[in-house]
């Protein structure tokens, strides 16, 4: 921009040119005291200073959002113009092409992405016609967003370009591989709340990342995919800034060779250097989410590029799913650790819908979502899974009368399949808290409405277990004290209490098992989703009361910490650690659940297991390239 001096100097060069085709003094007389008066009005008049948006820096990161006090007002998410002309993201390509590394065992494409025209879905959303943004979700509004931008500015401040913040002794950690997980993971945050400035610097951070540059010897296939190329996938359907499917699409052919091998089923991890000499096997002991979890995003990738290749690869998955899922020991449902080597399921004999397993479960209504209802393979599948969950891992906790008699809450545990009885483990774990979300997005779109009911309930207890701890916030693993049916009346039993409960927890607990809290969002998430599907205010009210909860209890000088015991009556240790999904998950999900209900429209967005929006398809506005 040219200073003020400047831009007069040049005024008078054009004046002296204007000059010479005067041709009286008195025009002349005229000209000059229009000059005057017009510099007049020039000194007045108040200018702005210049956006130094453009002069953020890794060394020296400064926000103009922290100064931000209002609510920008709300407007659709897609594809809207950025607010000031002359902003973009350049891409910038890896050291390293992938798509030049030779495959060892290469397949034809055999499965594309289904065609014809999207079929039209059951609404997931509530009918918000009459809905008011009144004052105090306005209010609430803004107190997440300056959540959000205290961490995100500590973060740029102390550890720019590095994975995650140490939120308590400042600095930065590598923790995924080295690329920026939280700048990447943030993104579509981001441009969420409207934090233009700051979604610009981190696009572009992104946008020239060079996934050869890496310390680590090989990279974690599942979080990669969700954190990274969700991210990157996430960003770029909400802004439509090509560069960053460009290093989307880059990061996908990396991961692609993650699926060179034998039988084409990747293992955890893929290792840089067995990949480039074709010594790549498939897992025989490998969590079942990992590979199993990897659908949302190929699909999507291969939907926005038009190459089927990386459809084709997760397709293998899916059907290897689809042929097993009654051979294991406990038909409808996959075991925790699956032999992918072998592909084998009916080793182990414990099954989970949380760690290990969990977002397995959670794509495939996802998956239905986002293929626009063209592929009948995910609804049948997760249709036989919740048959299963609903009978072998669904629990009620045991409640004194009056506390039942007003929350009517649900949890999910686990199974373990014996040669004569399958027992159902009711412990409960904070991961677990999606399947609210899970059963209430099956029951939406496939119309089955017992499974909404469930979905509610189950959101409800991850809510009450909040309320249950001194720091209004629920652990990572407890046990309950469980009734014999969920689905049943259930009297309360103090001999039975007085056997398996723990007097120094709430009524209802054995023991919390692992008590620490690490800016988990899994809670929240299914809160937001069910009040997105039922309208129901009550459920806001749930959610600013953890929000408060959880700021509180893990607040440091410079952002939010894990803490290691919610179980304390007092101050909090913390444990130095904000892990990236903090700003993807944990508080983009509370600033939509008090945001209109229009922004990030469930009927127009389906989100991946880290929270990026990918656009769904309808009849109308097909998802394809």
């Amino acid at each position: 921009m040219t200073s003020s001096a400047d831009s007069f100097l040049s005024f008078l060069a054009r004046l002296r040119l204007f000059r010479r085709k005067m041709s009286t003094q008195k025009q002349l007389r005229l000209m000059l005291a229009v000059v005057v008066f017009l510099l007049f009005i020039f000194i007045l008049t108040p200018r702005a200073t210049p956006d130094n948006s453009t002069l953020l820096s890794p060394t020296h990161p400064k926000s103009s959002s922290s100064s931000s006090s209002s609510i920008p007002p709300h407007h659709k998410a897609h594809r809207r113009p950025p607010p000031k002309k002359g902003r973009t993201i350049k891409f910038q390509p890896s050291s390293f092409n992938w798509t030049a590394a030779k495959q060892f065992h290469p397949v034809e494409i055999t499965y594309t992405l289904p065609t014809g025209t999207p079929k039209p879905q059951n609404l997931v959303q509530h009918d918000f016609s009459d809905y008011v943004h009144d004052a105090k979700t306005k209010k609430r509004q803004k107190a997440v967003r300056d959540a959000f931008v205290r961490s995100w500015d500590s973060y740029k401040e102390r550890a720019w370009l590095r994975d995650e913040l140490a939120p308590v002794t400042g600095g930065g950690k590598t923790t995924f591989g080295g690329w920026a997980a939280t700048v990447v993971d943030a993104l579509d945050t981001l441009w969420i709340m409207e934090l233009w400035d700051d979604f610009y610097l981190a696009g572009n951070a992104a946008a020239q990342l060079d996934w050869q540059n890496t310390t680590e010897t090989a990279a974690n296939m599942f979080e990669t995919t969700i954190r990274y190329l969700g991210g990157l996938l996430g960003a770029y359907d909400l802004s439509g800034e090509k560069a960053l499917l460009d290093k989307a699409q880059e990061l996908g052919d990396m991961l692609y060779m993650g699926f060179d091998t034998p039988n084409r089923m990747p293992g955890f991890w893929f290792n840089f250097e067995e990949a480039k000499r074709g010594a790549q096997v498939a897992g025989t002991n490998d969590p079942s989410a990992s590979p199993c979890s990897l659908s949302l995003e190929f699909t999507r990738l291969s939907q926005l590029t038009g190459d089927q290749k990386y459809y084709d690869a997760i397709t293998r998955i899916s059907n290897f799913l689809n042929r097993t899922q009654t051979e294991s020991k406990l038909p409808g449902m996959w075991p925790r650790n699956i032999n992918f080597r072998e592909e084998r399921v009916d080793v182990e004999s414990h099954f989970t819908i949380g760690a290990l397993a969990d977002s397995l479960y959670e794509y495939m209504p996802k998956m239905h979502a986002l293929l626009g209802g063209l592929s009948p393979l995910y609804e049948k599948m997760h249709r036989g899974a919740m048959d299963a969950v609903t009978q072998h891992l669904l629990f009620r906790p045991m409640l004194p009368a009056e506390e039942a008699q007003v929350h009517d809450v649900l949890f999910v545990g686990d199974a373990h399949v014996h040669t004569d009885r399958i027992d159902r483990l009711p412990e409960g774990q904070h991961l677990t808290c999606f399947a609210g979300g899970m059963f209430g997005l099956g029951g939406k779109l496939f119309d089955v409405k017992e499974h909404v009911k469930i979905g509610e309930r189950l959101a409800r207890g991850c809510g009450w277990a909040y309320d249950a701890f001194p720091t209004g916030i629920m652990p990572e693993i407890f046990t309950m004290v469980s009734c014999e049916s969920w689905d049943a009346p259930c009297k309360w039993d103090e001999e039975k209490w007085k056997a398996h409960g723990n007097k120094q927890l709430k009524k209802g607990f054995a023991i919390a098992r692992d008590t620490r809290y690490i800016l988990r969002p899994e809670a929240i998430e299914s809160i937001f989703l069910l009040y997105r599907m039922t309208g129901k205010e009550d459920l806001r009210e749930l959610a600013w009361q953890m929000f408060e909860s959880i700021v509180k209890a893990t607040e440091t000088e410079l952002a939010y910490s894990a803490i290691s015991d919610v179980t304390v009556k007092g101050p909090t240790q913390k444990m130095d650690s904000m892990e990236s999904f903090w700003l993807a998950e944990t508080l983009k999900y509370f600033y939509l659940v008090f945001s209109p209900p229009d922004l990030v429209d469930l009927d127009e967005y389906v989100f991946n297991t880290e929270a990026h929006p990918f656009l769904r398809p309808t009849p109308s506005k097909p998802a394809t390239s």
